[in-house]
Order: structure tokens, then C-alpha cells, then sequence
């Protein structure tokens, strides 16, 4: 077992000197970081499997098992779970990704054990109990009806199926109605047998409670944890950029408003242009009232309910995208506007005013993002999960400062400038 020592003195902002990293011999990571100006205590992390490993005729499959844990283990049942977690005014839950499945709970600092004891059990001894499945496939499936009526949702999906083509980005991960009722009790079990194991599950505790005792629990619940059949998580295969601009239009009657996507796919979380691309996009559709895309389509123009950027940045290539609400007759006037607003985005570097209060706004969103025990752990979790060192939040400010007007253009033609777009409307 692998531990950085922690000093006892604390900077605002999290570093490896007061985060105490462990790998375990079953791979599993732990980081856990003291706060004692709280009496409560934040148990979040996630397992390296996800929708990467579903077929395709059982998509959700991920989603379901996640869904499935808290159902009943070996050693309690699903109303014993969650009594012993209420009576301690406890929380705990799981959900599921296209590359992980992420867990988290808080309790007070006394109650760390419940937590771990929670997540000892559900990951190791679920039961799926079949009363459960039928009750949590009804669940899922009013959902997916749900979101069938939904303009925005269905228009994401159109977008991912348009820019992802037959990469694994193109697929939900709640499924398909028809994926969901193919999904027997017994692929669930096997999922979770097969594809959930220690290796490579990372493990975030912040609160009131000293590091190392908090790595000493968690390895005496999970320590003997193994599964040598764990697979590793398959590579994600080369995304085909589009070679023209594609738009699919989807009607749903009886709508009052359209939603519109349009964007390419952008970089990795890990990738060095990812924090100027950040830079530019917040500027583009996000600061102060959605930035110049918001201020040109919503307040000057007044074409839309909204409309915005953003830049989903994660293990793959996430979209880089523009969401917009609006009247149907007014789509294509809103389409025309931000393609004109995108491409002089990408015809001269921001101005040096506009580039200063974005940076101003990331430096100073930073420590009001870490001021509860939950903001500081997802922090922790995108150090380990992106690679970016214990110490990246004490550089976060030099870094965001020496971002340049002329790198941000440079990066922002390298995804933008084809004009290659993928388009999706849904609306009456």
C-alpha cells in the first residue's frame, strides 16, 4: 500500500501537501483530505465501468445495475438500507456513465462507517432482487417516455447521433425503450459480476475525519476486494470528423417551442488546449448573459428564450456545442445568427477586455467552488480522473492568466473552422 504523507498545515486550495493519496494492491485509489471546520463527512468516487461495455441491444444495462445496487445486498434488504441510512439523516446513491460508475454520500463525520459499510456492501453483494428489477424497469421506462416528449432531450440525441456517427458518444446511456425490456435479471447480475471489480476505482473523503484513518477504513472494508476477471476498459475508437454541415430536424406535436444544438466535437479534458478552449467558450456563450451568443441572439435580436455554449470536455472528444431555445419560426433565424457569430469568433482573437474578466471569473469561481466537503471532492476525483496532479489547483490561477487572445483563436479554429456542423432541431 502506496501513501503521500500529509503535513498538517492547509492552503486554501487543495495540493499534495495536505492530500493524502493511497493506491491499494487491489487498485483501488483513495484521496482523502481533512476539513475540520465541519462536523459532516462527503464518501464520493467512481469504478472504471460504464456503457463502453454494453451491447447494443442492451443499452442501459450500465444504467440499470447502478440503479440496481442500492436494491438489496447479502446483508440487508432495500428497506434496511435505506432506514440505516435516513435514522443517521445519511445520503448515498449511484449513477452511471458512458466510461464510469460514479458513487457519493454525506453523513456526519461519525458516521463514516455507515457510508463505507453502504458502499462495501452494494458494490460486492448486490442482490437484484426481482421484485426490484420489475419495479426499477417500470421506473426507467416512464422515464424514457418522458423524455420522448421532451424537445431538449431529443434534440441532444439527435445532435450525438449526427456528430458520433457510430462512435460510442453516438448512444444514450439510459438506452432505448426497446434496449430497456430486452434487459433480463440475469444480464444484470452478470454485469455486475463480470464487469465491477477495485482496479482502478477511485475513492474521495473530505470532512471532519484524519486522512490516514480514513484510508485505514476504507481498507478494512474494501481492501479484500478482488476480481481477476476485471476487464480494462475498451479504448474508445477515432471519431470520423463530419465532412459537411448535417441538420435533422424532429417534429413533436403539440410543442410550443423548438430547442436547437449545433457544435462539433471538442477536446479531451486532458488535453493541453482544453483550459484555453474553456477560456474562448466562456466568452463565446457564457459570461455575464451567455457571453456574445447570448447577447446577440437573446438580448439584442430577441430570437431566443436562451442561448448558450458549452464545452463538455471528458475522456473523449465531448461536444463543443450551442443550445438554444426558441419559436419555431424563428429557428432559422437563429441558426443564421450564431453560425455568423461562430465565425467571427474564429476570424480575430477576443479582445483583451473580454479575455481579463473571463480569467477574473475562473480564478475567482475556483475557491467558491472548494468551499463545501462535495465541492472539494469533485475536485479530488478530476485530479485523479484527468491526470492533472495533486498540485493543479495551486497552479489553476498562473495558469488561466497566461492564456493568450492569439492562443485561444488558434485553438478555436483547430475544432472550428471547418464550419462543419452538427445540427439538430426539435420542436412542432
Amino acid at each position: 500500500m502506496k501513501t503521500t504523507p500529509t503535513p498538517r498545515s492547509q492552503s486554501t486550495l487543495p495540493g499534495r501537501d495536505d492530500i493524502t493519496r493511497t493506491v491499494l494492491p487491489n487498485g483501488i485509489i483513495i484521496l482523502a483530505r481533512s476539513n475540520f471546520n465541519s462536523p459532516s463527512i462527503n464518501v464520493s468516487g467512481y469504478l472504471l465501468v460504464g456503457a463502453l461495455f454494453e451491447p447494443d441491444e442492451k443499452l442501459g444495462l450500465a444504467d440499470y445495475t447502478a440503479e440496481m445496487l442500492m436494491r438489496g445486498t447479502a446483508q440487508r434488504s432495500f428497506q434496511q438500507l435505506y432506514d440505516s441510512l435516513e435514522s443517521a439523516g445519511a445520503s448515498f446513491g449511484f449513477s452511471s456513465g458512458t466510461h464510469t460508475t460514479s458513487f457519493g454520500g454525506k453523513a456526519l463525520a461519525e458516521d463514516l462507517d455507515l457510508l463505507l459499510g453502504v458502499l462495501s456492501e452494494t458494490v460486492r453483494t448486490a442482490l437484484f432482487p426481482s421484485e426490484h428489477v420489475e419495479r426499477l424497469r417500470a421506473q426507467l421506462l416512464a422515464q424514457l417516455a418522458i423524455r420522448a416528449q421532451d424537445t431538449d432531450s431529443i434534440a441532444v440525441l439527435a445532435f450525438d447521433k449526427i456528430l458520433y456517427g457510430e462512435h460510442p458518444y453516438s448512444r444514450p446511456t439510459d438506452g432505448y425503450p426497446e434496449t430497456v425490456q430486452a434487459i433480463t435479471r440475469e444480464d444484470l447480475v452478470t454485469f455486475h459480476q463480470e464487469y465491477y471489480g477495485p482496479r482502478g476505482a477511485v475513492i474521495t473523503i473530505v470532512g471532519a475525519v484524519d486522512p490516514h484513518l480514513a484510508v485505514e477504513k476504507v481498507t478494512r472494508v474494501l481492501g479484500s476486494w478482488e476480481n481477476p476477471g476485471q476487464p480494462k476498459l475498451p479504448a474508445l475508437p477515432a471519431l470520423i470528423p463530419l465532412a459537411k454541415t448535417i441538420q435533422q430536424t424532429l417534429a413533436l406535436p403539440g410543442k410550443s417551442q423548438a430547442s436547437l444544438i449545433m457544435g462539433v466535437a471538442g477536446p479531451p479534458r486532458q488535453e493541453p488546449d482544453f483550459l484555453a478552449v474553456s477560456l474562448g467558450n466562456n466568452i463565446l456563450g457564457q459570461f455575464g448573459l451567455y457571453g456574445r451568443i447570448g447577447a446577440v441572439v437573446r438580448e439584442q435580436q430577441g430570437l431566443a428564450y436562451y442561448a448558450f455554449s458549452q464545452v463538455s470536455g471528458g475522456n473523449g472528444p465531448g461536444p463543443w456545442y450551442v443550445s438554444a431555445g426558441a419559436a419555431p419560426e424563428n429557428v432559422k433565424k437563429v441558426i443564421k445568427l450564431i453560425s455568423k457569430e461562430i465565425k467571427r469568433y474564429i476570424r480575430q482573437p477576443v479582445s483583451a477586455e473580454e479575455l481579463s474578466d473571463s480569467q477574473a471569473h475562473f480564478i475567482g469561481s475556483l475557491p467558491i467552488s472548494l468551499e463545501t466537503n462535495s465541492g472539494v471532492a469533485a475536485a479530488l476525483l478530476n485530479l485523479e480522473r484527468y491526470q492533472l496532479g495533486l498540485d493543479y489547483y495551486r497552479h489553476y490561477p498562473d495558469l488561466v492568466r497566461i492564456v493568450t487572445p492569439d492562443q485561444i483563436l488558434e485553438v478555436s479554429r483547430r475544432y472550428l473552422a471547418s464550419g462543419n456542423l452538427a445540427v439538430a432541431v426539435a420542436g412542432p
